[in-house]
């Protein structure tokens, strides 16, 4: 019909029945967006994706199962030119960088959905990347550090649930000698003091989680 805009189909997934609901308000009051799907969890996420085949997809990290990350890997092995959009209360730059690295096209902050969400959906809709200044800095900010490598990520988890390092080591397998240092590795590309210092850089950046 002359005069109608294309929709903008869009998948919604977020274990919040509540925001999902917020999302739709949002979208569906637009003339040229429409929620055509939700999914509750990553393995929702995968099969909407398959079965619907939306424009543009907006997808939480903190899903239980199959997290955000492994369903945004999945649906983009599938389907390359997929159009994701990350939802999430964390601004670490370790979890945005996990992100981004995935395949996701845009970053917003769940505080900030009303004011940003149409114009991100545009956005990547239109092709182009969106992350937010504040966000972007905080990638600059750590863009020349050390990455900790994922032996150190598993031990840092370790010593955020109160493990020590005979205890690091009995669960690894691994000797106590080599836990000392990763802990001393840890606390080096980290800039932490002690071993709190760097489970709570360690959350604040996104590097873990609890």
């Amino acid at each position: 019909m002359v005069g109608v805009p294309d929709l903008i189909r869009i998948l919604a997934v977020d274990d919040h029945p509540l925001l999902r609901k917020g999302i739709a308000a949002l979208v569906n009051a637009e003339a040229d967006m429409k929620l055509v799907a939700e999914a509750s969890n990553g393995e929702e996420a995968v099969e909407s994706f398959r079965l619907h085949l939306p424009d543009v997809t907006l997808m939480d990290l903190q899903l239980p199962g199959l997290n955000g990350i492994e369903a945004i890997d999945r649906i983009l092995s599938e389907f390359p030119d997929a159009r994701i959009i990350v939802l999430t209360t964390y601004t670490g730059d370790a979890q945005v960088l996990r992100a981004l690295r995935a395949g996701a096209r845009a970053y917003i902050l769940k505080g900030h959905v009303h004011r940003e969400l149409l114009e991100t959906i545009h956005t990547v809709h239109a092709g182009r990347k969106r992350i937010p200044p504040d966000i972007a800095t905080q990638l600059a900010e750590h863009a020349t550090d050390d990455e900790l490598s994922s032996r150190e990520i598993e031990v840092l988890r370790l010593i955020a649930t109160g493990n020590s390092n005979k205890e690091i080591a009995d669960r690894l397998s691994i000797g106590e000698a080599t836990v000392k240092s990763h802990v001393s590795n840890i606390l080096s590309k980290l800039g932490a003091n002690d071993r709190a210092h760097a489970v709570t850089i360690g959350l604040t950046r996104g590097i873990i989680g609890l």
